[in-house]
């Protein structure tokens, strides 16, 4: 495949337009024309990660984290984050990052955790909301109907999940009288005409409204068709959001779910810090890869046992225990940033060689190397 190829499939996963304007997401670096034979997958774009990379004889990175997150004015090799620059183009290999756009979708961050935490009905903590759609409304008659219709899927509409060219349809009868300096497809000027209609009615992103209005009028038989355009309300998406929920398979203590917790996720020099009852059941667990304690108001609204996230810092922490012994919330789970999201580069590494071209034809690795900065406990 060509870099390229690999990119529009990362990228029709994990679209850049849902990172964060805050974020830094994309082509690095490398030549979106060159080959790509073998793959090697991080979470940092730290200096060992080339090197790994380089020795591997890798032709793209692809990582979680961005290498310049806030911008800057050179990629000179004396600066630590230039340099990788510059040893991965010298060694023919591209970089490429898929962050908060790799958040929250199905097969995202926070999915393999709960995931590999074996969670049931996994679901998101915040749900996005869902693309703005439109209804449109047109009535036809009923010989010209199939028309309509087809011009109507060509433009888009009629797109529910998996499954295309959805309408429905009733029947009804339309009165019209053109009027002088009108040139009817049906009738005459000055005279009352009733025609044998249909009804038809579709959904569309609201984003291909111009598209399939235009393509409505051009095929309708009528000079002036009637139709009608209805703003749908934005329902939460179900299948991609800040974080995750899921249920255990069975009861736990919070004790118990810590051990289990530890066993799941790399060991780090800092281990897992745990907040609450160790003898407390835990049954519904919530999580967030990365920095989660913003969603710790979701997690409790949402009656989670236990949260699990990174970064946790003393005040969030404590104000939810004290909240807990008031009105109740979830006990916490503190994992290493860097710990919780490798546990995406295996499923992304699966997506990839399920990709005919991909198996065929390159390799896809999950690097080695443990990029936490934390490196002991005394």
């Amino acid at each position: 495949m060509r870099l390229e190829d690999v990119i529009a499939l990362v990228e029709g996963w994990y679209p850049p337009h849902r990172a964060e304007e805050w974020d830094a997401v994309g082509l690095v670096c490398g030549d979106p024309a060159s080959e790509v034979r073998r793959i090697l997958l991080a979470v940092d774009p730290v200096q060992a990660v080339a090197d790994e990379a380089i020795a591997l004889g890798a032709d793209l990175v692809i990582v979680h984290h961005p290498l310049y997150l806030r911008g800057t004015t050179t990629v000179a090799a004396s600066t630590s984050k230039g340099k990788v620059v510059h040893d991965l183009i010298r060694a023919g290999c591209g970089l490429l990052t898929a962050h908060t756009n790799a958040d929250s979708p199905t097969g995202g961050v926070s999915e393999s955790i709960a995931l590999a935490l074996g969670l049931q009905g996994i679901r998101p903590l915040d749900p996005d909301p869902g693309e703005p759609r439109d209804k449109i409304v047109v009535f036809v008659p009923t010989g010209d109907a199939e028309r309509v219709r087809s011009a109507l899927t060509a433009a888009g509409a009629g797109a529910i999940g998996d499954y295309d060219s959805a309408s429905f349809t009733s029947s009804g009868e339309g009165r019209f009288r053109p009027l002088p300096g009108a040139n009817p497809a049906i009738g005459a000027v000055g005279e009352l005409e009733v025609v044998d209609e249909i009804r038809i009615e579709v959904v569309a992103d609201r984003g291909a409204r111009s598209a399939v209005v235009a393509a409505l009028v051009a095929a309708h038989p009528y000079e002036e068709p009637a139709y009608e355009v209805i703003e749908l309300a934005a329902l939460p998406d179900q299948t991609r959001g800040s974080g995750r929920i899921g249920q255990l398979a069975a009861p736990v203590s919070l004790r118990e779910f810590a051990a289990l917790a530890a066993a799941t996720f790399p060991a780090m020099a800092g281990g897992l810090r745990v907040a609450g009852d160790p003898d407390r059941t835990v049954s519904t667990v919530a999580l967030c890869g990365g920095s989660g304690d913003f969603l710790l108001g979701a997690a409790r609204r949402a009656g989670a046992d236990v949260y699990v996230t990174s970064d946790l810092r003393h005040h969030p922490v404590s104000e939810s225990l004290e909240d807990s012994l008031l009105s109740g919330g979830p006990a916490l789970v503190d994992v290493a940033h860097w710990a919780a999201e490798s546990l995406w580069l295996p499923v992304l590494r699966d997506r990839l060689l399920a990709d005919d071209r991909l198996r065929s034809g390159a390799s896809v690795h999950v690097s080695t190397i443990n990029t936490d900065p934390w490196t002991f406990r005394v």
